[in-house]
């Protein structure tokens, strides 16, 4: 679970109240549920039902329900939930209900991307500070933004109240740059570069890898290629299985023993090298 950082160097809020201790899988789930009901006011729905909304979020309504049971929220038999008072709810579980300073390090191609994207500011996110290390691209104006180096984050940090970090840099300057943001208060970071953080205890990392992203949907590729291969399937290809339903299973062949003095290695499977 996350820590809330009391009030010091960085010049944020003191106390809040307690949260929910709410399941991983739940909060994943709750920017999807919010996103909806967005999208369902602007339609001009004032209710929804728990089908209707799982079906807009992509998720079946058994599991809905049960999110939103954690935040106290149960809808009213017959009619639903309000989706009003619902937004509401997930904007102030998600800390959502006041914009969040952002500093961006890293304005290559991802990073310039990123820096103009005007959806986040509908999210609930400022982009208040932009960095990098090449003195070519400091002092470039992004989105009405000028470029700061990097040796500026400590001070930037603490003058714009950063509340989060989001780190678009090659993966060999991405430790520096976390050290330079914890240093400076900042206990929530987003990573894009393609590598693991070392943090301290109680800092929050987020890693998003397109490549891995990628490489996930290759395997599904794979696998629907593999199952069409044949295009009867497995049963087409092995007559004897498709009648009797069963595998000629033969009995394993004897296992040699190992010489005197020596012991027989044990077979090791290497997944994601």
């Amino acid at each position: 679970m996350s820590q809330h950082r009391p009030a010091g160097a960085s010049g944020r809020a003191g106390a809040v109240p307690a949260l929910p201790d709410l399941p991983e899988a739940t909060v994943a789930r709750l920017p999807e549920y919010l996103r909806a009901l967005h999208n369902l006011a602007e339609a001009g729905d004032d209710t929804v039902s728990s089908e209707g909304l799982a079906a807009a979020a992509g998720v079946n309504s058994a599991k809905l329900r049960k999110d939103l049971s954690h935040l106290g929220s149960y809808g009213t038999r017959g009619v639903g939930y309000d989706v009003a008072l619902l937004i509401h709810q997930i904007e102030y579980v998600l800390g959502l209900t006041h914009r969040r300073a952002v500093a961006l390090v890293g304005v290559g191609n991802l990073g310039h991307a990123l820096a103009g994207y005007a959806g986040f500011a509908s999210r609930g996110f400022r982009i208040a500070a932009l960095f990098d290390a090449d003195p070519t691209r400091v002092g470039e104006e992004i989105n009405g933004l000028t470029v700061r180096h990097i040796d500026d984050l400590l001070q930037t940090a603490a003058e714009e109240r950063i509340a989060i970090g989001v780190i678009a840099t090659p993966a060999s300057a991405a430790q520096r740059v976390t050290d330079l943001l914890v240093a400076a208060g900042v206990t929530s970071i987003l990573n894009f570069a393609p590598c693991v953080l070392a943090v301290p205890e109680g800092v929050d990392v987020r890693k998003v890898d397109l490549a891995i992203e990628l490489q996930i949907l290759s395997f599904h590729e794979h696998r629907k290629a593999s199952l069409t291969a044949l295009p009867g399937g497995r049963d087409e290809a092995d007559p004897d299985l498709a009648a009797t339903g069963t595998e000629d299973t033969a009995a394993p062949a004897p296992v040699e023993p190992a010489p005197p003095g020596r012991t027989r290695p044990t077979r090791t499977e290497v997944v994601g090298s």
